[in-house]
């Protein structure tokens, strides 16, 4: 029965597949084209399109973290052929943005994306990069599953991009599509997978990493963002102590890894996908893809199961780790952009905030140096009276919890504005205290009893 079924989906693939060229060759003028994101977006297709530019005027190209330059956008110049809908920016978009070309984000909560796609978004075509298709007639997202599946429930026609060096990740969930769901097959130019050099923390990124090191116990259940701060928590734990830790992460990072081989992860505690690592997507080394790769330690899920706060609480313990770019005295976090220019995106902060503090022992903390140096090598201080005008509220002053930097951790939840202000300027550089209680003082932030920390 198996060899009858393997035949017949061997059959439809035949049927379906086309060359690249073809399979774009009905895009039309003004239609959506949606990429999956990371490393799920289709290049050979990208290319192919690029190539129908004189033909279109104003195809919307819609992804996220865009990790090389989309053959679509760097093809047009004048902006006038593609256009780039971005859901979260990229360290390439950030350059794309200051042109005249431009990017438009989508302003989103992550575990929204699959509801948002329901309701809101119809997709002319949804075009992704997959592992080769199985005896099953599957064809596996890799490591790019987070909101794969649900691009193409919303698309009205199907193209998958085949890429043999794409890895196979097990799955709970919508981490593979079957080829009945599937219009068009393209073998593409099987690139190998974009990775993310490793960046060594700095001396302040690993006193920060070494206070919130205090804050987890044995038996937490982690998630880390993307940035050096929580890759050197994550290294200082391969290195620790800490044994049976759990992970339900957004972003896989070769940190985790390295605490896994170091025997710190054993997901014993967790209550739900015990003994597993969850996680929506992972972006880093070969060494990373490697390890995700028909690995049964390792789930993947797609982002309303892992992202969703109140899934995220139902393990205890979960302390999610954060970066941020600047705080202000009503513990306002801004983690995306500088004032107007959007540089990053909401993505799952908000949500791991809230699981993290849903979960029973949990923990949400964001962390940060408590400088950063301008344009000119001035000092500039991450805490702030008041955000600037135009700069987004990524976490708002309700949901914030613990604040880091090399000063220590700040937890605000609970208290109020005099108190936060109080908290958060004892964890300023000592530089910037003295201005800071004086603007506390203007905006009636401040009480005569307020105390420093040292």
């Amino acid at each position: 029965m198996g060899g009858e079924s393997d035949l017949n989906y061997r059959r439809q693939y035949e049927q379906k597949l086309v060359s690249a060229e073809e399979a774009v060759k009905d895009v039309r003028s003004g239609e959506q084209v949606q990429f999956n994101s990371y490393n799920g977006i289709p290049t050979t297709l990208d290319k192919a399109l690029a190539a129908r530019k004189d033909e279109l005027k104003e195809v919307i190209i819609h992804t996220s973290v865009t990790i090389y330059p989309l053959h679509t956008i760097s093809a047009d110049p004048s902006g006038e052929h593609f256009i780039l809908h971005s859901w979260h920016i990229s360290g390439y978009d950030r350059k794309l943005a200051q042109t005249s070309l431009g990017v438009y984000y989508v302003p989103a909560l992550y575990y929204e994306h699959p509801l948002i796609f329901e309701r809101h978004r119809d997709m002319d075509w949804v075009m992704i990069q997959t592992a080769p298709m199985d005896e099953n007639g599957n064809f596996n997202f890799g490591p790019s599953a987070c909101h794969a599946k649900a691009i193409i429930d919303a698309g009205k026609k199907i193209v998958l991009e085949v890429n043999e060096n794409m890895p196979v990740v097990y799955g709970g969930c919508n981490e593979s599509v079957h080829i009945d769901e599937v219009d068009l097959v393209v073998e593409g130019e099987n690139p190998a997978l974009f990775t993310i050099p490793e960046k060594p923390p700095t001396e302040i990124d690993r006193r920060v990493a070494a206070l919130i090191m205090e804050e987890i116990e044995d038996g937490a259940c982690l998630q880390l963002g993307i940035g050096t701060m929580p890759n050197a928590v994550g290294e200082m734990i391969a290195n620790s102590d800490l044994k049976d830790l759990g992970v339900h992460t957004e972003m896989l990072v070769d940190a985790i890894v390295k605490m896994s081989a170091a025997g710190r992860v054993t997901g014993a505690n967790k209550a739900v996908d015990k003994g597993k690592i969850a996680f929506g997507f992972a972006i880093g080394s070969q060494f990373l893809y490697d390890f995700v790769d028909r690995n049964p330690d390792c789930i993947t899920y797609s982002v309303d199961y892992m992202n969703t706060p109140h899934n995220i609480a139902r393990n205890p313990k979960v302390v999610a780790i954060n970066s941020a770019i600047e705080v202000d005295l009503f513990s306002q976090i801004n983690s995306e952009s500088v004032g107007t220019r959007q540089i990053s995106g909401t993505g799952g902060q908000v949500d791991f905030l809230l699981g993290a503090y849903m979960s029973k022992g949990g923990k949400g903390i964001i962390c940060m140096t408590s400088t950063y140096r301008g344009p000119q090598g001035q000092l500039i201080s991450r805490i702030r009276p008041t955000l600037s005008p135009g700069t987004i509220v990524t976490v708002p002053r309700t949901i914030a919890n613990y604040i880091a930097t090399e000063y220590g951790i700040a937890n605000v939840k609970g208290k109020s504005t005099w108190q936060r202000a109080e908290a958060l300027v004892g964890i300023a550089h000592p530089d910037f205290r003295d201005d800071l209680i004086k603007e506390a003082e203007k905006m009636k932030l401040w009480r005569k009893t307020n105390k420093i920390a040292d």
